[in-house]
């Protein structure tokens, strides 16, 4: 990297001006945005107290900004999806800190993306000059994830990880029916009798985009997203106050389906979306209902994707049903640097084998997906 570039880190996104980032960000994922970001601190939802210090980098050149990306010291290991728990505890075992580590990462959204905002750096190229900043503040190691892949060679110390997520891809199809005729004859007969069911169980969805979500629907949003958080003992990532924001300040990007049985509204989905890609990213409901979950958070994604002639459809972690619903098996990168010498070697080698181990779960999850086979 040219010497003359300078590197620091700022604790608020109020420190980079929106002018800056928006110049920078040539991407249309709504994650990616400046509101996305500043709704995330002015509600609170990430903080020091929260165990979300912003620490974003930004580099410039003649006092001019030329790259930035999102970062975060973190305390914890929550809300990241890229599991690194087995690595603190045994940090923690011997002794030795795990934390403070320094995360770029998109809080609370495992969706992949070039998470450097910059037209004239390469991610790699600032490798060392975050290796050199976690020296010289005690921080104990860096991670970057969800990114695009680095083609380059890795150096000895940086590791790269994988995930697979399950992701569906248009292959310009004209309806829902034309979508399920690529499938085998039972899967298509079992998709089918799965969304007859919402109709014989009486349930009416409606779909509203943007402006057309009233207070009371983002209400009922809400109870439901904390419904599904405390059902597993949990408070809640994100704060009322956050989806306030993005509702009055990213009118474009947001999807919400609303379920009701009896004129009462029993179960909603949330989704983002830009031109070329739906993101399903939360959901929840009041009262049980039969396959009313892949309803609204798969088969109304794909109708909407096909409707709109959006490329692909990525619903969010984990989740094998996924497969037979026409998800296929993507991996993800994510790259990692362990400051602690004696750990190197442990982790490098577990870093190898968990890729090993996901090539093979992605072909043998591509062997379940429910479409024809073609010679």
């Amino acid at each position: 990297m040219n010497a003359d570039i300078k590197v620091n880190f700022l604790n608020n996104i109020d420190k980079i001006s929106t002018s800056d980032w928006q110049t920078l960000n040539n991407s249309s994922c709504p994650f990616l945005c400046y509101d996305f970001f500043n709704a995330l601190e002015k509600s609170q939802s990430v903080s020091a107290k929260q165990g979300w210090q912003p620490h974003h980098l930004i580099t410039t050149f003649n006092n001019k900004v030329t790259a930035v990306m999102p970062m975060y010291l973190k305390s914890h290991s929550w809300g990241e999806y890229v599991f690194d728990w087995d690595w603190a505890d045994a940090f923690k075992r011997n002794g030795i800190d795990y934390y403070p580590k320094l995360v770029a990462t998109i809080p609370f959204t495992p969706v992949s993306s070039d998470k450097l905002l910059s037209s004239q750096l390469k991610m790699h190229e600032l490798f060392e000059p975050l290796i050199e900043h976690c020296y010289q503040e005690n921080i104990n190691s860096w991670h970057i994830l969800y990114c695009d892949e680095i083609k380059t060679d890795l150096p000895e110390d940086i590791y790269q990880r994988n995930t697979v997520q399950f992701h569906w891809f248009n292959r310009d199809y004209k309806t829902f029916d034309d979508y399920l005729s690529t499938f085998t004859s039972r899967k298509r007969k079992n998709t089918r009798k799965e969304r007859l069911s919402i109709i014989e169980q009486d349930i009416n969805i409606r779909q509203l985009k943007n402006s057309e979500i009233s207070q009371q629907d983002l209400d009922f949003f809400y109870l439901t997203y904390q419904l599904t958080y405390l059902k597993r003992g949990h408070q809640p990532h994100l704060s009322y106050e956050f989806f306030k924001q993005l509702l009055a300040n990213m009118s474009d990007n947001i999807l919400l389906l609303i379920a009701s049985h009896e004129q009462e509204d029993i179960a909603c989905a949330l989704f983002f979306y830009d031109d070329s890609q739906l993101y399903g990213r939360y959901w929840g409901c009041t009262k049980k209902v039969n396959n009313l979950h892949f309803e609204l958070c798969y088969y109304r994604g794909i109708e909407f994707c096909i409707q709109n002639k959006l490329q692909s459809f990525n619903p969010g972690t984990q989740g094998e049903h996924k497969i037979q619903r026409g998800f296929e098996p993507v991996l993800t990168h994510s790259y990692h640097w362990i400051k602690h010498p004696h750990f190197k070697a442990a982790i490098k080698s577990f870093c190898q084998q968990e890729q090993a181990h996901m090539l093979t779960y992605q072909e043998q999850c591509q062997q379940l997906l429910p479409f024809k086979k073609i010679d």
